[in-house]
């Protein structure tokens, strides 16, 4: 596709386009705290302001991985939450309600401290920090749900990876914010008095959004829905492909509405297809952490301080420089890459590529742990921007992608939340126990983070078929039959693993079952009207 039919595409998408970005604008919470935190704790006024200056060395690791990670434990409660509230009150009042709880906790986090002792001042800050973790959760686990419910299929996968691109805008900016700013006490609280913006933006944005078509469609509420998916593609209520869309989802949900909480449970292991559907997205968010990522969004002034660079100019290389990098690398992912290159190159490529620059940087620093700049260091400098490429290229922003494609439609939103708490369970692990690591087995961090990078890359390429292209209904067809057969097919060069073995395509298995639904139709109805009024064949959104 030509950078003129991409263009034509965005206008012509542009009210999807302009959903995405509101919602996705929720990620800039974490990329604002990501970018942030690690430089503040770093800060000799922040330090002072809650004794920290007064730890011993190993006391003020853990005090670092204590005010990380409980902004993790927050996100773990919220995330998990949004499997119950999300379907009873909807995607968007969610959503809404997130919003608010952030801005709370960013303004009880910006005093935290003022008129009080040092003790009662971490006390507020860690409570502020896991009550707006709880909002970050809550928006982490909706946003990729509610993105992906209500875009057209031919740009679910740009708009779902927004999320990422919003969390890299946020680091880049939170940069800005702790270096040009006086080391005062106010340092480090108008940064997070800033944080309150994004919050704000956010939560005004979405009021005025539709609700998921999805959820509509569970609720009964058919004419709701078909105009919001006539809204995202910018065209009637009355279009077949609206009309044909909505009474897949209408299939989707039949004998599914209303399952209580322990029914969706249940409901995950319905089927080997449907278990490995709810497991798929858990794993791949399980798998974005221990890619590393976070330990060098976290503690990349430390980590740039051992490649022998120090001071002001450590903090630039590690959240500035670092994070404009991610925000082109996933910019032109984004616009490029994960829809015509595909989720499953994209996760294998930049497995790889993570893996190979952990190493070197592992390798790098077991041969040179401390001393002057050899020209190794500059290398590993470039590795570590590499490493950001890489993970915009995959591990980034297409898990969650992923995440949002494979489960099943009635067990959508409740799948992610698990999904979601699992990444802010090992988000909150990777950041408690990564200064310790580093303190401890040193660049045995590094090669760890880069032999899980391998596994991940291989698991994608021999388990995960392709989901670029399936309309949300038809997901399914990839994972009843001939998984591994699937996804190695889809592989580069996998097919000399499978011979001449091929799994059924999907227009076949769409075929067979409408032919099977049509003739159920006609046993109800003697006319046959519903198997020959040729709606069927209007390709769904």
């Amino acid at each position: 596709m030509t950078f003129r039919n991409e263009l034509r595409e965005i206008v012509h998408y542009r009210n999807a386009y302009l959903l995405a970005l509101s919602a996705a604008m929720g990620s800039i919470f974490y990329g604002w705290d990501i970018g942030l935190i690690g430089g503040i704790i770093a800060m000799s006024s922040f330090q002072a302001s809650f004794g920290v200056d007064k730890l011993s060395t190993s006391a003020k690791a853990n005090f670092n991985g204590n005010i990380v990670s409980i902004l993790q434990g927050g996100c773990f409660f919220g995330a998990l939450s949004m499997g119950y509230f999300s379907g009873k009150f909807g995607r968007k009042p969610c959503l809404i309600a997130s919003g608010v709880i952030y801005i709370v906790g960013s303004v009880i986090q910006s005093i935290a401290g003022l008129g009080s002792s040092a003790a009662t001042g971490l006390s507020v800050l860690y409570f502020s920090r896991f009550l707006g973790g709880i909002g970050v959760g809550m928006v982490s686990a909706l946003v990729p749900a509610y993105v992906s419910e209500c875009t057209p299929r031919k740009i679910r996968g740009r708009c779902t990876g927004m999320i990422q691109f919003a969390n890299n805008i946020g680091i880049m900016l939170s940069c800005n914010a702790v270096l040009n700013i006086a080391p005062t006490d106010m340092q480090w609280r108008i940064p997070f008095i800033v944080q309150i913006v994004p919050g704000a933006l956010f939560t005004f944005a979405m009021f005025f959004q539709p609700e998921s078509p999805r959820w509509l469609v569970e609720k009964g509420k058919y004419p709701q829905a078909a105009k919001t998916l006539a809204y995202v593609a910018r065209t009637s209520p009355e279009d077949p492909a609206v009309l044909v869309t909505i009474d897949e989802i209408k299939d989707e949900f039949e004998g599914k509405h209303k399952l209580s909480l322990w029914q969706q449970f249940r409901g995950m292991g319905a089927s080997r297809a449907i278990a490995n559907r709810c497991f798929i997205p858990s794993l791949v968010m399980f798998f974005q952490q221990w890619t590393g990522t976070n330990a060098i969004n976290y503690f990349s002034p430390e980590i740039f301080t051992g490649l022998g660079i120090t001071g002001t100019s450590s903090t630039l290389f590690a959240t500035g420089i670092y994070g404009v990098v991610k925000v082109i690398s996933v910019a032109l992912v984004l616009m490029f890459a994960v829809e015509s290159f595909g989720r499953k190159k994209c996760l294998i490529v930049g497995g790889i590529g993570q893996g190979l620059m952990m190493l070197w940087i592992g390798g790098y620093s077991a041969i040179h742990p401390s001393g002057p700049i050899v020209p190794a260091s500059y290398v590993s400098l470039v590795a570590v921007y590499l490493y950001a490429v890489f993970y915009c290229v995959g591990w980034g922003p297409v898990p969650w992608v992923i995440s949002a494609e494979v489960a099943p439609n009635h067990l959508r939103t409740m799948s992610l939340s698990l999904a979601i708490g699992v990444n802010w369970l090992f988000s909150f692990t990777i950041s408690k126990i990564t200064p310790i690591m580093l303190d401890n087995i040193t660049y045995g961090t590094f090669l760890l983070f880069g032999l899980m990078c391998m596994i991940m890359a291989t698991w994608a390429y021999i388990c995960l078929p392709e989901t670029a292209g399936h309309a949300l209904e038809d997901i399914h067809y990839l994972f009843e039959q001939d998984v591994i057969v699937r996804a190695l097919q889809d592989a580069p060069l996998g097919r000399i693993f499978i011979a001449k073995k091929r799994a059924p395509p999907v227009e076949e298995l769409r075929k067979r079952d409408s032919e099977v639904n049509a003739d159920r139709k006609s046993i109800k109805e003697d006319d046959g009207k519903a198997s020959d009024d040729g709606v069927a064949s209007v390709a769904p959104i």
